[in-house]
């Protein structure tokens, strides 16, 4: 394994110390300015600071910036070159989806933004990927049944829009447990991060990704320390939207996005689970007096089938999704590792 390891360390760090020096200073302001929302998930609806994502976002941020540094001033710990054309775009995609999702959060769930509305605030985020040369973003994919299609520059303004659009969307629909999102994330990071490690030091985009998912992961295992149960902090439709942003960000500049769909897998199934009910339904139990969750009678979510395998309390049904996201994960290294399926490339 190369230098790399040093820089994605280095990115990590970074984002981690910021977001756990960050994080408890929000939660302190936010209670303070009366930023705060219940807990549907607790029986007394405890009060709890909002805006997590802004602390995540700062996270992520430094952990970007500390990586171009050391590349800049240290020559990458080897000579391992960052392509800051790919890099810089995916960043710009993730803070322009973080500032929308923290306007959204302020804004939009108090005054009333239409729904679909909503779901297509993430296409602007999607402009700086959009605009990346042909020559760094893919132009084609191996599609089932009909092999390689190629997208021409269909690909930058139809495909690139939808994945970053379609993964936020997908990361907002399936929340509101405590450490439900921010585990989810960093499972599907940790993973990302992993294959791009055992990939060939010249595959276009491994670095960069690499990089990336550091920096998220870092930021994320520090969130959960406040979001887990009982939570002092919720991440919000920021933290959400940049969870999938980055992913889809990611799978797209390091030209894995077959691997990139495939972690998604749950978020799909609670997509259809949506549809079905019209995406009039919640992901929110029905706190019981001896602190399990009851599955709302009206269904509607992968939380309410997972809370009607018993008497479990919240860190109980989180831990059971958590699990199927893992074993997905496990699922897709060991394709990848046994080169059982061709996920790199068109």
């Amino acid at each position: 394994m190369d230098n790399v390891l040093s820089i994605g360390i280095l990115a990590f760090v970074g984002s981690a110390a910021v977001g756990y020096f960050t994080l408890p200073f929000l939660i302190r302001r936010m209670v303070l300015r009366n930023l705060v929302g219940p807990d549907m998930n607790k029986l007394n609806k405890p009060m709890v600071a909002e805006l997590g994502g802004i602390g995540v976002l700062f996270g992520f941020i430094f952990g970007i910036m500390a990586a171009l540094g050391a590349d800049s001033f240290f020559g990458g710990f080897g000579g391992n070159a960052i392509n800051l054309t790919a890099l810089l775009a995916a960043f710009s995609t993730v803070l322009i989806i973080g500032l929308v999702g923290i306007f959204d959060d302020i804004i939009g769930w108090k005054n009333g933004i239409r729904k679909w509305q909503h779901a297509l605030f993430p296409v602007f985020a999607a402009l700086p990927l959009m605009v990346l040369p042909q020559s760094i973003s893919v132009t084609a994919l191996t599609i089932p049944f009909f092999g390689p299609v190629s997208f021409g520059i269909l690909y930058s303004f139809l495909v690139v829009p939808v994945a970053i659009t379609g993964a936020s969307n997908a990361v907002n629909m399936l929340g509101g447990l405590n450490g439900l999102e921010a585990g989810m994330g960093a499972l599907i990071s940790f993973t990302l991060l992993l294959i791009m490690f055992f990939l060939p030091a010249e595959h276009a985009g491994r670095m960069e990704v690499i990089i990336l998912m550091a920096a998220m992961l870092g930021v994320l295992i520090v969130f959960l320390k406040f979001n887990w149960f009982p939570a002092k902090i919720f991440g919000g439709d920021s933290l959400t939207l940049m969870i999938g942003a980055s992913i889809a960000a990611a799978s797209i500049i390091g030209n894995v996005e077959k691997i990139g769909l495939i972690l998604f897998s749950v978020y799909f199934v609670e997509l259809a689970v949506k549809a079905k009910h019209r995406f009039q339904s919640e992901c929110f139990g029905v706190p019981q007096r001896d602190g399990t969750l009851a599955a709302d009678p009206r269904g509607g979510s992968i939380t309410q089938w997972v809370m009607k395998m018993g008497n479990l309390t919240e860190p109980e049904v989180v831990w059971r999704i958590l699990g199927i996201q893992a074993l997905i994960c496990a699922f897709v290294f060991f394709l990848f590792w046994f080169k059982l399926f061709k996920f790199v490339g068109g």
